[in-house]
């Protein structure tokens, strides 16, 4: 962007109608916060510094605002909740730094995208002073209307204050103001609290730089990129905007999804060609699946790299750390934890494998576990390349199995086992000729005794 642009977001509301203990802004859509989701589509758009008005969870908030990105974040307080106008001049000393554009976002509105942005200070470019995005609305009871004429924006009237005929129209503030950063300290101060609310309005800017001989424009944005959440309710509303989005950009970038509505992505997810996906799949954040690898149905995956080709559930669970080489298969009811698994190698059935390497092409066999915590310390179980773990084994860490070994089935592994070696850690088998029949009697006489008491 050759011109200069603060960003100033709106991040300082307590969130009573969320009925929390943290701060709004820091509640989630796509597991990444609404705060995060603004900065970082502000950075995106290519402003020059934020201006973060914060309030409720004040160095938290920055915190996070302050991620995924690389432009400067500075942080205003606002102790006193006065309005939008009053909030905007919190950060009047931000402002009067000197930059060409000021936009106005707002932290729990996520949905906001950088092209909507830069289309506004592209308009401001061309001569407008002042550009408000705005949305056409189903039902535009208790939005702010925009009361345009000769194809010029005139006044923002709050619901509260319109009259009947302004209420009629169907064009909507979207709360997103861009406006010269020569002018915007100016504007701001005139601003006045004459209202139904006592409150100092932004959106009153427009009159105030109209009565100047300024120009104001509003430019039409999705009701979806405007919406912001005071609910839990809108949250999940935003959520499920944010998901249809992200899968249909997963679609079309070539994965299949057999039923989306029921995929759960994160804003992370990273997901290859031809990889298949199947319904009831839920991606935490840090997941990034290799082509055409197959996520079968009810699988749950958070911090996993899945590799090219893999095959995972259904009735999988991949936690963080885990990391699977290329056509590596995990099967159902299967947990893999901070493990690393080889090429080829298969945890197929009923197992958990954590704190673990599994060499290339070796066998889980069903039911096996890792046995690698001891009340205190995690303990690393390796398993060598090419080896054969039997059905119901325990693993006791710390343990190596060598390369091309093989463990029998039911047994409890405590130590070493060396390459191409045969392990077998059970209890020998005994077998009682006739005793069968006599412990059904005895189990059968005591279920009488019982029912008699």
């Amino acid at each position: 962007m050759a011109r200069t642009c603060l960003a100033v977001v709106l991040a300082a509301g307590d969130a009573t109608r969320m009925k929390s203990s943290r701060s709004k802004v820091l509640h989630t859509v796509g597991n990444l916060p609404l705060i995060a989701h603004v900065t970082r589509t502000a950075a995106a758009a290519g402003v020059s510094k934020i201006a973060l008005v914060v309030g409720r969870d004040a160095a938290l908030v920055a915190e996070t605002a302050r991620s995924g990105h690389d432009v400067p974040v500075a942080t205003v307080e606002q102790t006193e909740r006065k309005g939008t106008g009053h909030a905007v001049l919190m950060a009047r000393e931000i402002i009067n730094e000197g930059f060409d554009d000021i936009v106005v976002l707002y932290g729990d509105a996520p949905l906001i995208n950088p092209e909507s942005l830069l289309a506004a200070i592209s308009q401001r470019a061309s001569g407008a002073d002042i550009v408000v995005l705005g949305f056409r609305a189903a039902d535009p009871t208790g939005y702010g209307r925009l009361i345009e004429r000769d194809g010029e924006l005139i006044a923002i009237r709050e619901h509260k204050e319109a009259s009947a005929d302004e209420r009629a129209i169907d064009f909507c503030n979207g709360g997103v103001i861009t406006f010269s950063g020569t002018e915007a300290a100016s504007l701001l101060e005139a601003i006045g609290n004459d209202n139904a609310k006592g409150e100092y309005y932004l959106t009153d800017i427009v009159e105030i730089a109209r009565t100047r001989g300024l120009k104001c424009v509003a430019i039409e944005a999705s009701e979806e990129d405007m919406m912001g959440c005071n609910t839990r309710a809108e949250l999940a509303e935003i959520e499920a905007v944010w998901q249809a989005r992200a899968r249909h950009a997963a679609m079309l970038s070539g994965v299949s999804m057999i039923d989306p509505a029921s995929v759960f992505l994160s804003h992370d997810t990273e997901l290859g060609n031809d990889v298949t996906i199947e319904p009831n799949v839920w991606f935490g954040p840090g997941v990034s699946v290799g082509a055409a690898a197959t996520i079968h149905a009810f699988t749950h995956l958070e911090g996993a790299d899945i590799g090219p080709g893999a095959m995972i559930g259904p009735f999988a669970r991949l936690r963080p750390g885990t990391e699977l080489a290329a056509k590596t298969k995990v099967g159902n009811f299967c947990e893999i934890k901070k493990a690393k698994i080889g090429a080829g190698a298969k945890v197929n059935h009923l197992s958990y494998i954590g704190d673990a390497v599994v060499g290339a092409g070796a066998n889980i066999g069903a039911g096996t576990i890792t046995c690698n915590y001891d009340g205190q310390n995690k303990h690393v179980t390796e398993v060598g390349a090419g080896t054969f773990i039997g059905s119901n084994s325990s693993l006791v860490a710390p343990v190596r199995i060598g390369d091309g070994a093989y463990v029998g089935s039911g047994s409890v592994i405590t130590l070493d086992v060396p390459d191409n070696a045969l392990a077998i850690g059970r209890a020998r088998q005994e077998t009682k000729p006739g005793r069968a029949e006599r412990l059904r009697e005895k189990i059968a006489a005591i279920k009488a005794l019982t029912k008699k008491a």
